[in-house]
């Protein structure tokens, strides 16, 4: 079932990012068939017919945009982008992220929950409305696109492990496998993997909060998070952490990755929020994907990514220059 899921803060069909050269290599691997037969689903559960069969075609999901005003291209959303598994540099991710396998796929579920358990992939979605989320992403680099997700809310998954009360955060970890992430096996990566990020319960349980299987309505390429990634828009895109492979549930905030390794410059929250600059940039602006020397593309940053009427609650009484 396709469900389309607009909100008050939702950018403009102008601001959607349109589909130019999908079919490329650089955007899809091809999903190997599995041996699973699992209600209805005749092949691996992320497999492009599996997507056609709830709603979503074979052509570009939206196409919609003001002659007047430049949108990101497709391109840029499959092949510019941080995945530093793969590598530092933004063409990394594309080059390199077909060498990962996706198929067989599992999520562990651990920590303050009453039936902690690894489910796969193909379970997780067997019930599961897909629904088209059209959301800014905005980088804490200060660069930007519009992406529509495929997805379904966070908290669908997180209530079938039943949080305990004392459950207050969520902590998220993605695949740690040097033999096929580049990233990982390079001596001179100062990063301690696996990559891992958290949020709040009331965060991850908010409806705007959802984890992605697809974009453009395909699969996800590999390179932006295949097959499971969170989404949180009203956050720096560092937050939405790619190719989740555990989800544990705990009662103090975790240690996340760019927190631990910069704390003065990437918060726990990290709360999209054009008052609070990075220690080494403004924040009070960005460049909208495609941008140039010449063509800088840049427009102003806003609260919470735009998205501050539906998530600013989730904040009162917060000083968010200190829990930035």
């Amino acid at each position: 079932m396709l469900v389309r899921v607009k909100t008050r803060s939702d950018p403009k069909t102008s601001e959607i990012t349109p589909e130019r050269v999908y079919r490329s290599r650089r955007e899809i691997m091809a999903l190997g068939a599995s041996s699973l037969a699992l209600a209805g689903l005749d092949a691996f559960a992320l497999s492009e017919d599996w997507l056609k069969r709830r709603g979503f075609g074979d052509g570009p999901a939206f196409q919609g945009q003001d002659p007047g005003e430049a949108v990101t291209p497709f391109e840029h959303a499959s092949a510019y982008n941080n995945f530093y598994e793969f590598g530092t540099d933004k063409g990394d991710p594309a080059r390199y992220a077909g060498e990962m396998t996706v198929d067989p796929w599992s999520v562990e579920v651990t920590g303050e929950v009453a039936k902690p358990g690894t489910i796969a992939i193909e379970d997780l979605l067997a019930n599961v409305d897909l629904e088209e989320r059209i959301y800014r992403l905005r980088c804490v680099e200060a660069w930007s696109m519009v992406i529509p997700w495929i997805g379904f809310p966070v908290k669908r998954v997180l209530d079938r492990f039943e949080p305990a009360a004392s459950a207050k955060y969520v902590e998220f970890t993605t695949l740690h496998r040097p033999e096929e992430m580049r990233g990982q096996r390079d001596f001179f990566s100062s990063i301690d993997w696996p990559y891992v990020e958290g949020l709040r319960l009331d965060e991850a349980n908010h409806p705007l909060a959802i984890f992605a299987v697809g974009m453009y309505g395909r699969v996800l390429p590999n390179q932006n998070g295949a097959p499971l990634r969170l989404v949180v828009p009203w956050k720096y895109g560092f937050k939405s952490i790619k190719s989740i492979v555990r989800i544990r549930l705990m009662r103090r905030q975790p240690r996340t990755t760019w927190n631990v390794m910069a704390p003065y410059e990437y918060g726990f929250y990290a709360n999209v929020n054009p008052e609070v600059d990075h220690p080494r940039w403004s924040q009070k602006t960005e460049r909208r994907l495609p941008s140039s020397f010449f063509s800088p593309n840049r427009i102003e940053t806003r609260m919470f990514n735009g998205y501050d009427e539906e998530v600013a609650p989730l904040y009162a009484g917060m000083n968010l220059r200190r829990k930035y």
